[in-house]
């Protein structure tokens, strides 16, 4: 049985595992993950360690991002900041250009921030918003998701974009940035303005953020925005100002404490609120989080046994001396990849090793090279991708709909911006 056919069948098996039969995902991921590496030939040794290495270096690396944005998320909804800025947007953009105004917001929070920790800060806002106003949650966050998938899949400094800039002989970090905004814009419009116009019926019973109780003194406007950008401006100085101070403060867990720290003073503690009471929102915060962090530790292991599989090296036999446009195969590659293992940063990071080769004997534009390879990790999202859980919990969707709505929206983007590196390339 070939490796394509294994991995078809242990993802049909997976989501068979969890939209049929309603087995909780940590657990389907487990079993398809054990299953795949027997049946590809891995021994039992191989196949526990690898689920144990992928299980451990996924929750190792996410756990503190996602525990302390959804705690500062705890705190701004508790504060009834959320309710604050969903009525400033409202007010300043109008109830009809919402979609564009987070479609914006999002681009802009997601320059400097990692997608789980921009996800984290601004899910909340959109979802109140949405709840406040009786708009459709899905149709008001896709376009907000869709900027900041961009973000990582196609700027530096984010860690893909980053490691293709440096290790693709010839590119340059302003360049690839430069062209990377020209190809955002289109791919933003296509997938996230003009497709979530088509999601405004999709069933949804996302996470509340909204307070019942909306009497007592809420926080200002400028107070709220403060506590939000926060850990935006942190990480974005860091870019800026090379000195180890700010090197220790704009890594993203420490912004994002520091962040938390602040949080509660600003939303809490200046405004009469218990300590004991707000140690009961950060502890109900971890609560509401725990099944999600389970669920990304079994896709964990699921990517390490695709990984100890040698997808790449199958790949790699797929695609010699093909005629095809480089940048089309180096999509192509990401793609599958993307798909395989649930990693965007892993499809192009294992992509740009892969395609060396290709690169100098082609002497096709390395900028462009990596956008497209950003481009092609971005497409077809689905269960074994920690962004697609993160969208199906908060938002409160099926998995058929999450299919419907986030896996599309992200294809999208990813053609759209290998159709603009394509145009790119036509014009230079």
């Amino acid at each position: 049985m070939t490796i394509w056919l294994l991995i078809g069948i242990a993802i049909l098996v997976l989501v068979t595992l969890i939209s049929v039969l309603k087995l909780q995902p940590f657990i389907s991921f487990l079993v398809v993950s054990l299953g795949l590496g027997l049946a590809g030939s891995l021994s039992t040794e191989q196949t526990i360690a690898a689920m144990q290495k992928g299980i451990g270096g996924t929750l190792g690396s996410i756990i503190p991002i996602i525990i302390l944005g959804a705690m500062m998320g705890k705190m701004v909804a508790k504060s009834k900041a959320t309710f604050v800025l969903s009525e400033y947007f409202v007010l300043l953009f109008g109830p009809k250009s919402l979609p564009i105004a987070f479609m914006l917001i999002g681009f802009i929070v997601g320059l400097p921030l990692f997608f789980s920790v921009a996800f984290l800060l601004l899910a909340p806002l959109v979802l109140s918003t949405a709840e406040r106003y009786h708009l459709p949650p899905v149709y008001l966050g896709i376009p907000m998701l869709a900027s900041l998938s961009i973000t990582q899949g196609f700027l530096p400094p984010h860690p893909a974009p980053y490691y293709l800039v440096t290790h693709l002989p010839g590119a340059e970090m302003g360049t690839t940035l430069g062209y990377g905004i020209l190809i955002s814009i289109p791919a933003m419009l296509a997938s996230g303005w003009l497709f979530g116009k088509t999601l405004k019926n999709i069933p949804a019973s996302p996470m509340s953020f909204v307070e019942a109780d909306e009497s007592g003194q809420n926080p200002s406007v400028a107070t709220s925005l403060f506590i939000l950008l926060l850990p935006v401006a942190l990480i974005a100085v860091k870019s800026f100002v090379h000195l180890p101070l700010f090197d220790l403060l704009g890594e993203p867990m420490v912004a994002l404490l520091i962040s938390v720290f602040v949080s509660v003073y600003f939303l809490g503690i200046r405004r009469g609120i218990t300590w004991s009471e707000i140690s009961g929102w950060l502890v109900d915060s971890i609560k509401e989080i725990s099944p999600l962090m389970l669920t990304f530790g079994g896709a964990g292991a699921f990517k390490e046994i695709l990984q100890e599989m040698h997808v790449g090296d199958a790949l790699h036999e797929m695609t010699q001396g093909s005629e095809v446009n480089p940048l089309i195969i180096a999509w192509g590659i990401a793609a599958v990849l993307r798909i395989v293992t649930g990693s965007s940063t892993v499809s192009g990071i294992t992509t740009a090793g892969l395609i060396l080769p290709l690169l100098a004997s082609s002497g096709v534009n390395p900028n462009l090279l990596a956008l497209s390879i950003g481009s092609g990790s971005m497409v077809l999202s689905h269960v074994n991708d920690a962004g697609f859980w993160l969208y199906k919990e908060y938002f409160g969707v099926s998995i058929k709909n999450s299919l419907r709505s986030w896996t599309i929206m992200e294809t999208i983007l990813a053609v759209v911006g290998l159709l603009g590196v394509l145009g790119l390339e036509l014009v230079l």
